[in-house]
């Protein structure tokens, strides 16, 4: 389990990530692209959700780099980890924090940061991880 603050932690300690709002919410973004947001269900959201209880509690939305990559995600953390219709087609993944591991958040942060980030900064960033 993790929080939303604690989620945003996470994100904030990742080089040059500012954190902004985006239609009332919280989201990370890094070299202007955002990579992680607060997500909230819509009305239609949980209308989708039909005779199944929408997760209740914060729910965070991260991209991801592709659609395959969705996939891998969403195979390799089944607790806390899904996707809505409104997210067909689009490279992202949802996290219910209540749920999810925070080694998973963490992880899929990260790559999330990873697929936003310019590409000398990712590099950095990586190239750092392999000294230590």
């Amino acid at each position: 389990m993790i929080t939303l603050d604690r989620a945003a932690a996470i994100a904030l300690a990742l080089p040059e990530v500012v954190e902004a709002e985006r239609h009332g919410h919280r989201c990370w973004q890094v070299g202007g692209k955002v990579f992680a947001w607060e997500r909230p269900f819509s009305k239609a959201d949980v209308k989708r959700f039909a005779d199944t209880a929408p997760p209740a509690g914060d729910i965070l939305a991260i991209s991801v780099a592709d659609l395959a990559e969705k996939e891998a995600v969403l195979a390799a953390h089944p607790a806390g980890f899904f996707t809505i219709p409104h997210f067909n087609g689009y490279a992202a993944v949802l996290v219910h924090l209540s749920t999810a591991p925070t080694r998973a958040v963490r992880e899929v942060l990260v790559d999330g940061w990873l697929a936003c980030a310019p590409a000398a900064l990712a590099e950095q960033y990586l190239a750092g991880r392999r000294g230590r």
